[in-house]
């Protein structure tokens, strides 16, 4: 599947598919776990992936969340911590170093590391001598893979070009920009004022510096937002021309996130000029030559993202997709998530019961998932749909040891109006997503969600397109 020679998707195709659902970084989705799932089971998982002679063979992902920043943006759904304290972050170093102290403990000194990101929040809230000292603590427990992709998430606002030396010298070749609009009304309506100017003076520095891949986050339905507003910021991407752009969808949700209570609901655009203003985004990057990459992923053909793509080597993980193997996750700092084995986990989400845990020398997992075996063979199928646009029943047959047509019949059943609609082919031998149907893959792996069976509330979820 060559999604880079998609035809422009219609408005109207889009209005059709404009339904809630997973995002499938993980199978089953987060919502899932259960706190049941305690730090004892995360343990036990961690000693069996050290006595696992295959397991421990693999490199790991590192995830290190840093929940600070200085000031809020009104759009947030992240967990974070607002403050202009720059003091807090050097005790947080103290407890992420005693959280690393703890998987070495279960799994040894030195265990491979091929993915390293640092998000937030604000990662770069820190100075750079905490950068330093967090990255010395990880090198020294973790064995960095050369070769490896080691990112971290940029606020604009925060670093200069010395600051982008301190990066380099720390390993981290790729760097994420958040931009969501370039627009001064909506970075104004959204408490996150910064200057275009001062990003693209940041991307030309990152670029003398020889960072592998930079990109930048988008957001479409922020308030003030109209289609013709956003294809000046679509304008002023292209030419930025980063290797990899990511566009979100803006969920305006303030009942659960308490910063979204100080947008003005009437301000927000309408879901006409929403599906507006995704359509002529794909546009716009597919005639600069961007390569859907799928979900809300583009990136240049050069990029190492679409190299995986066409190569069949992309894989996704709670940070969206990967060019690194499927590999064990372990996430550090306040509320991250975590995934060994056949497990997932998630850490306590406020700064006080994480340093309880840590306090009492333990991890502080407050919650879970061990994956049943139908977890497992689902979450095979639902991957292979979101990362290769195919499935070949062979594969998960002599993988899983059960007969696909047999198991999946209601869902083999469902696909055929996702086939009618043109979004999917089907044969004897799997399941290959069009060219067509790429755009709405998470509607496709919808089929195969047992869990979205049994329990049609949505709203949970962001829209699918």
């Amino acid at each position: 599947m060559n999604a880079a020679v998609a035809e422009p998707i219609s408005e109207e195709l889009l209005r059709r598919f404009d339904v809630s659902g997973p995002r499938y970084t993980s199978y089953p989705t987060a919502d899932r776990f259960v706190e049941a799932f305690s730090a004892k089971d995360y343990q036990q998982a961690l000693t069996l992936r050290r006595a696992g002679v295959a397991a421990a063979a693999s490199p790991l992902s590192l995830y290190v969340h840093i929940p600070f920043c200085e000031s809020l943006c009104y759009y947030c759904a992240c967990n974070k911590i607002i403050t202009k304290h720059h003091d807090r972050s050097a005790p947080y170093l103290n407890y992420l170093s005693r959280e690393v102290d703890l998987h070495t403990k279960e799994l040894g000194i030195g265990q491979a590391v091929s993915q390293v990101h640092l998000g937030g929040g604000s990662p770069t809230f820190m100075s750079d001598d905490e950068l330093r000292q967090l990255m010395a603590m990880l090198r020294r427990n973790f064995t960095f893979v050369p070769g490896g992709e080691y990112s971290i998430e940029v606020d604009p606002r925060t670093i200069d070009a010395g600051r982008l030396d301190t990066l380099a010298e720390l390993g981290f070749n790729r760097l994420s920009f958040g931009v969501q609009d370039f627009d001064p009304a909506v970075q104004k309506s959204v408490h996150r004022v910064q200057p275009a100017e001062q990003v693209f003076a940041l991307v030309a520095a990152a670029r003398e510096r020889k960072f592998d891949s930079i990109n930048v986050d988008l957001i479409y339905g922020l308030p003030l937002q109209n289609p013709e507003s956003f294809d000046r910021t679509l304008a002023q991407v292209v030419e930025l021309r980063p290797e990899r752009i990511a566009l979100y969808a803006y969920a305006h949700l303030p009942e659960r996130f308490k910063p979204q209570r100080r947008i003005t609901t009437t301000e927000i655009p309408n879901g006409a000029a929403k599906v507006a203003m995704l359509a002529r985004s794909m546009a716009a990057f597919m005639r600069a030559g961007y390569v859907y990459i799928g979900m809300d992923h583009f990136a240049l053909p050069t990029d190492a993202l679409a190299i995986a793509q066409r190569q069949g080597r992309l894989h996704r993980n709670f940070q969206g997709y990967s060019t690194q193997p499927d590999c064990d996750l372990i996430g550090l700092g306040v509320s991250s998530i975590g995934k060994i084995g056949a497990t997932y986990s998630q850490n306590a989400k406020t700064m006080e019961e994480y340093c309880d845990f840590l306090d009492q020398g333990e991890f502080p997992v407050v919650r879970g998932l061990a994956l049943s075996r139908d977890d497992v063979l689902r979450r095979a199928v639902i991957m292979a749909l979101m990362c290769q646009g195919v499935v070949s029943y062979e594969s998960i047959e002599l993988a899983h040891l059960i007969e696909f047509r047999k198991y999946f019949a209601s869902e083999l059943e469902a696909l055929q109006k996702l086939a009618e609609q043109g979004m999917v082919t089907m044969s004897d031998s799997g399941i290959q997503v069009t060219t067509m149907g790429w755009f709405f893959v998470r509607a496709v792996a919808m089929v195969f969600d047992k869990y979205l069976q049994t329990d049609r509330t949505r709203a949970r979820f962001s829209k699918i397109i």
